[in-house]
């Protein structure tokens, strides 16, 4: 797979402008790998025009509070991540599997009416941002974030492992909040809350307070159906 640097790095040409692909309670991180499957043909012909380009596709939330998605352009959060397609599989009946990654959180400026079947938003990309003032115990606010982080994960001898191996490696706090918070069973507008801050510091101190809330538990179903399903988590976030 490409270097994490090269995935998340938006093309020298990029004009502000990305193709939309709205997904109800999906909120999608910088650095996450999220699996799709497309078939509607808007989405086709937006899959298409994207990896004959620069492979970009931005992922919407669908407005929680909207009462129905069957129009034609229902409401989105203005919070949004811009993907980068690293695989695709072309599959019978013209539909399609394709990896996304997580490249740039961005906030919609105004949709733009371009004639195409699908949504085209300009946008405001935000980069990650380490404040000076807190290089001092940027350390320290890391291991924080993974004891939370620990707290609630299955206990299994994979996940620990996995745990210690991140605590030691070298992934900066951006990533590793991003990569939790994508993970996390948290509500959807909890997420799009962390989405929307840039300041790397202030959304991981905001991670940790959800994480000790309470608010998701992670829990293995060994003792449900005699199986451990969380020998893999958390994901082994040195292979993205």
């Amino acid at each position: 797979m490409h270097h994490l640097d090269d995935i998340t790095r938006l093309p020298d040409d990029f004009d502000g402008r990305v193709r939309l692909f709205p997904l109800p309670e999906l909120v999608m991180f910088p650095h996450a790998m999220q699996p799709l499957h497309i078939f509607e043909p808007r989405y086709c012909e937006m899959l298409l025009e994207s990896l004959d380009s620069d492979r970009l596709i931005a992922i919407a939330t669908l407005d929680s509070r909207c009462v129905s998605w069957t129009s034609i352009n229902p409401p989105i959060a203005s919070q949004i991540c811009i993907g980068r397609i690293v695989t695709h599989a072309e599959l019978e009946h013209d539909r399609h599997n394709i990896l996304l990654v997580g490249a740039k959180r961005a906030r919609i400026i105004r949709e733009t009416d371009t004639g195409r079947p699908f949504r085209i938003a300009e946008v405001q990309v935000a980069t990650d941002i380490y404040p000076p003032c807190g290089a001092g115990h940027r350390q320290q606010l890391k291991r924080k974030l993974l004891e939370a982080f620990g707290n609630v994960v299955p206990s299994s001898p994979s996940a620990k492992e996995n745990l210690q191996e991140l605590m030691a490696g070298q992934m900066g706090l951006g990533p590793i909040t991003d990569i939790i918070s994508y993970t996390m069973p948290f509500d959807t507008d909890d997420k799009l809350r962390l989405l929307d801050v840039d300041n790397v510091d202030a959304r991981a101190e905001q991670l940790v307070e959800l994480l000790n809330s309470g608010k998701a538990q992670l829990k293995g179903n060994s003792q449900d159906n005699g199986t451990d399903d969380s020998e893999d988590f958390p994901p082994r976030f040195s292979t993205n």
